[in-house]
Formats: structure tokens, C-alpha cells, sequence
């Protein structure tokens, strides 16, 4: 998630005018209903039946990325599985977590794993951009491992990569370069070359949007904003989402922006991606703009987590 101090250089600096589509999500999911009773819902509802030899079990984990520690929780879902699972990826700094999203997402069946970035919040390391799209590779493989997957009853050939705001950039470059990746979603998910190419071209704007990013203390250890103004410049072609077309368009993909959302703003952001990826004929591509959603969803949390649900069981769930 991205600085409320940069919201005014961001509206200034990053709106065009491309037009937004908008699809209303409304009802509650039938994917799981039995007739003449009541249809289970993941996001409202705790699950009808408990399985006491495989319960749903939350655990703490780490992984390792260039030597480095990262800190991570693993959400099992109920059942013996073997279970696909998500991979939740966190903004900057990662103040929201979307933790409420991987409840829902496991009372439908999905593992999630939910990691920090090196240099974020306890991580080992220093934090970078680029370290954010290496850390994603590194959990990836390392969710492939036989003996992890045996012991979170992990199906390794269904993995979905869901990511808000930076994580949801992640989720589509990093998603791009991954074979293993099937299935994306991207939430208000920043496109930092376009964020780059913006800002290159006026000192002033480079100089306040590097001045709000040190705003930031705390939970990221690593390079000041100049440093990151820098990086994201430096790597504008890959941290570009609408450059990873080929690759995304073979993907299935569920991109969701907020009407509202005044730091990741949809014109600049989600709608250049979509109208990209509908030119470049992608295969499975769902879009959806919130028309009363802020960057956060925050008024929004129920209907973003049934889409999302009820994307995944729909899109991802067949196998090849």
C-alpha cells in the first residue's frame, strides 16, 4: 500500500482519462449449495462440517531468499487434501494484510501462504522492489518441495498468486516469469513502470514521491525513497505490468481496481493493463472496478473476498 502523503502527487501526477469498466458484484455464492438447503458461503459462513482427522490449522513458517530469513504463516485448509493454494502477497509497507481474504479463502479449500518480504516487517535482509518479485520465486519453489507440500497438504500444481496494491505488481510480474503460476489476482495492483516513467519526467514529482515513501519507518529496513525512486526507474521495463502481456495473456487472470482508490488509481494503473491484455487476446481475463472502493476496499471487504472466492473456485479449480 502506498503513502497517503504521495495521494496528491498521485492524483495530480498519474490520472488519465482512459475510461473504467464497472461490474457489479452482488449475492452470495452457489458454488457449494445443496438443493433445499441453505448454500455455504465462505466468506459469511464457518464450514458445515468439521473434519476432525484433517481440521483447518494455522502455522508459523519461515523461508529462505538469498540467505535471508523470511516470516511466514500457513493457513491449511480442512481436509486431506492435497489442497491448491495461494500465495498472499502484501503492499508497502503492509499495513493491510488481507488476512480477513485468507479465511475466506481457506474456508473454500484453498491453502494460503502469507509471507514478508526481506527488509519488511521482521524479514531478514534489506527490502527492494526487485527482492519483492525475487522473494515470490523463492516461496514459490520452495512451496514445490515435496516434503513442504506433504506436511500443509499442498497440491503443487495449483498454485494462484493473490496480491494487493505493490503485491498485486508482484503478483503479475513475478507471475509472468513463474511457469508454476496458473491463476493471478491482482487488487489495486500498482504498475511501477508506469509509476517510473511518470515521475522521470518531472525532478519535483520524482523528488515527493521519494520524500513520502521515507515517510514510511518502521516496518521496512533497507534503501531510502531516493534509492527505490531510483530502482523502479532503473528496471521501468521489467517493473512494467503491460510489458508482460505475452506472458500474462496464457494466464487466467482476475483484475480488480477501486473507483475510489485515489493511490493506485484505476485509469493509470488496472484499465491500460486490461485493454492490453483484451488486445492481446487473453485467454481466461475477468476485470471488475468497485465503484465505491477505496485503495483498501474498505467499505468493500465482503463482496472483494466472494469475487475472489468464487473466481478462484470457478477459473482455477479445473486442472489440465
Amino acid at each position: 500500500m502506498f503513502s497517503v502523503l504521495s495521494i496528491g502527487l498521485l492524483l495530480v501526477l498519474l490520472t488519465s482519462s482512459t475510461a473504467c469498466m464497472s461490474i457489479s458484484i452482488e449475492g452470495r455464492s452457489e458454488a457449494n449449495a445443496t438443493p433445499g438447503l441453505h448454500a455455504f458461503d465462505p466468506v459469511t459462513d464457518d464450514l458445515p462440517h468439521f473434519d476432525v482427522d484433517h481440521p483447518p490449522v494455522i502455522g508459523e513458517i519461515s523461508f529462505q531468499s538469498d540467505g535471508a530469513h523470511l516470516n511466514a504463516i500457513v493457513y491449511v485448509a480442512q481436509g486431506p487434501g492435497p489442497h491448491p493454494t495461494v500465495l498472499l502477497l502484501h503492499g508497502f509497507p503492509g499495513n493491510e494484510r488481507n488476512l480477513d481474504l485468507a479465511q475466506a479463502i481457506r474456508r473454500a479449500g484453498w491453502n494460503v501462504v502469507f509471507f514478508h518480504y526481506r527488509g519488511a516487517w521482521g524479514s531478514g535482509g534489506t527490502f527492494s522492489f526487485l527482492h519483492v518479485i525475487e522473494d515470490v520465486g523463492e516461496v514459490a519453489a520452495a512451496i514445490h518441495q515435496s516434503a513442504f507440500a506433504e506436511a500443509h497438504r499442498i497440491d503443487v500444481d495449483r498454485l494462484a498468486l493473490v496480491g494487493h496494491s505493490m503485491g498485486g505488481f508482484a503478483s503479475l510480474v513475478a507471475g509472468a516469469e513463474l511457469d508454476a503460476v496458473d491463476c493471478i489476482v491482482s487488487i489495486a495492483g500498482a504498475n511501477l513502470g508506469g509509476l517510473a516513467r511518470s515521475i522521470a519526467e518531472d525532478p519535483e514529482a520524482a523528488a515527493g514521491f521519494a520524500e513520502s515513501v521515507d515517510g514510511w519507518s518502521g516496518p521496512i529496513k533497507g534503501p531510502g525513497g531516493k534509492a527505490l525512486v531510483e530502482e523502479i526507474t532503473r528496471h521501468a521495463d521489467r517493473f512494467e505490468t503491460t510489458s508482460h502481456v505475452e506472458q500474462l495473456a496464457a494466464k487466467k487472470l482476475l483484475l480488480i481496481a477501486g473507483a475510489r482508490d485515489v493511490v493506485t488509481p484505476a485509469d493509470m494503473h488496472h484499465t491500460p493493463l486490461v485493454e492490453a491484455l483484451e488486445r492481446g487476446g487473453a485467454d481466461s481475463l475477468e476485470a471488475s472496478i468497485f465503484e465505491l472502493a477505496d485503495h483498501s476496499f474498505s467499505g468493500q471487504r465482503i463482496a472483494l473476498a466472494r469475487l475472489i472466492t468464487t473466481w478462484l473456485g470457478q477459473a482455477c479449480r479445473a486442472t489440465d
